[in-house]
């Protein structure tokens, strides 16, 4: 069998089949992405393989340091074909790493580059993928045609003026794009500068003066309904863990006017306000029908000394491990008395959790939403083959596959969209199998639409995101 051919990844005949049936041809609902907004609205164009491959890619320049390339060639001024050189040299290093399967996808996918990548072929490679790039097809909109991306949602802070929202909603571009309100600001007291800072900024976005904790409830609610008439359905919070217990009204105002007096909070008190936000958040989210997505368990900025000189998203970030379940339930629970519990997703990042996060969804399950709560995706570290296996065992294990959203890229890049394939081959290799095995039946009209909703449909209905009519998928997505 050769590297990258037809049955890359699917490793039995039941899986092939599955695959090029129910699999290859859907569409993507990218409904968890970093792109940047700006780009897509002004329908990017990249001048070189380095602009839209590596800038910005923390998992390629962690690669590149184990491999002892020096951090000029990473993110300091080096010129863009040295980056790219640099990076060549250190892929042939990347064996059994997902950034090898990772990169050499997406070169077959994107430019028809069949060779392997190292230090001999970059420079052919350089030529081929930047003569590409000069075409109409591989600006921001072209990527997002050929992938068939029938839709995509940004992340986006509550204080950001939506602008580039607003253009594209009035815009040619068939991809539907929506924004995804994400508040993590709210909850970074630590620093009252720049807690105040950008209280200043969600006030002139809302259009209010912000005095008191009741004022900045109501310019959060505010551009909360900003975002629901761009089509927003989902809020997204990244979290070293649940903040859990809560503190009462009183004590919150009392909080947030030290906070706006200069003061920062003490660990304690940042928790009780943040478990606070948390449940106007959770409220929130449950009337107006949205989905609620918890990024839980990155150790973010570890080096403290790069963070110094780099800042954050830059590579030196990893798993943590934090207690999760008891507060998790605790916050699930007080919303659920309320009868309030929106639509959630834990994507949960440290897989020693992941049959507790997958036991604690059916706590919660019910009501008419089929897989109202639902584990996420396999994230960051864990977005491998193995970790996918893991998340699709314990969620098989302990709920429903069935009712599952699937593949979100969680990327900043044009250029991750071939890991809905990944994704797709490696689910169709794990159920194929089974059925070569006979742990499952050998019913296609049984096993069929599984694969087909977990690809596009179970998101679709899940997200409920205002979708144009349905469109033939491209000929690359079945590539």
């Amino acid at each position: 069998m050769a590297f990258l051919d037809h049955a890359f990844l699917l490793h039995n005949r039941a899986a092939r089949r599955l695959y090029e049936a129910y699999a290859a041809n859907q569409p993507i609902l990218d409904f968890h992405c970093h792109l940047p907004v700006a780009e897509i609205a002004a329908d990017r164009r990249f001048r070189n393989l380095t602009e839209i491959w590596l800038d910005g890619d923390h998992y390629k320049w962690r690669a590149m340091r184990a491999n002892g390339v020096d951090e000029r060639y990473c993110t300091g001024d080096a010129e863009p074909y040295e980056k790219f050189l640099a990076w060549a040299r250190t892929v042939p290093q990347l064996l059994r790493n997902p950034l090898y399967h990772w990169t050499h996808l997406e070169l077959r996918r994107y430019f028809d580059v069949k060779d392997l990548l190292d230090a001999a072929s970059a420079p052919a490679i350089w030529r081929r993928a930047n003569d590409r790039l000069r075409s109409e097809d591989f600006s921001a909109w072209g990527i997002l045609r050929a992938f068939s991306v029938r839709a995509l949602a940004t992340t986006d802070d509550p204080a950001d003026s939506l602008e580039h929202h607003v253009k594209l909603r009035q815009s040619a571009l068939a991809t539907k794009v929506f924004p995804t309100f994400r508040p993590d600001a709210a909850l970074q007291t630590h620093d009252a500068a720049a807690f105040n800072a950008w209280t200043g900024r969600l006030a002139a976005q809302a259009g209010l003066e912000i005095r008191r904790l009741s004022d900045f409830l109501e310019a959060l609610e505010r551009r909360h309904n900003a975002f629901h008439e761009l089509g927003c359905r989902a809020s997204d919070h990244g979290l070293d863990a649940c903040p859990w217990p809560p503190i009462g009204a009183t004590q919150a105002e009392s909080l947030f006017l030290k906070l706006r007096g200069g003061q920062a909070l003490d660990a304690g008190e940042a928790v009780g306000f943040a478990a606070f936000l948390m449940l106007f958040f959770g409220r929130l989210n449950a009337e107006k029908g949205w989905v609620q997505q918890l990024h839980l368990g990155a150790l973010r900025n570890g080096n403290a000394r790069m963070h110094r000189a780099l800042g954050p998203n830059t590579g030196f970030d990893s798993i943590g491990d934090w207690p999760h379940i008891v507060a998790l339930n605790s916050y699930c629970d007080a919303l659920e008395c309320e009868n309030r519990l929106p639509k959630l997703i834990f994507y949960n990042l440290n897989p020693a959790d992941n049959y507790a996060f997958a036991a604690l969804l059916g706590n919660f399950q019910g009501g008419e939403q089929p897989g109202k709560l639902q584990l996420g995706s396999a994230w960051w570290f864990l977005d491998q083959k193995e970790g996918m296996e893991w998340q699709l065992n314990a969620l098989s294990n302990c709920g429903l596959l069935s009712r599952f959203v699937g593949m979100a890229t969680d990327s900043r890049s044009f250029m991750s969209y071939p890991r809905h394939e990944y994704f797709r081959r490696i689910l169709c290799n794990l159920i194929g199998g089974e059925i070569e095995s006979g742990d499952l039946p050998n019913e296609e009209n049984l096993v069929g639409p599984m694969i087909r909703a977990l690809c596009y449909e179970n998101a679709a209905r899940y997200f409920g995101f205002p979708l144009a009519s349905e469109a033939a998928p491209s000929r690359r997505a079945s590539a």
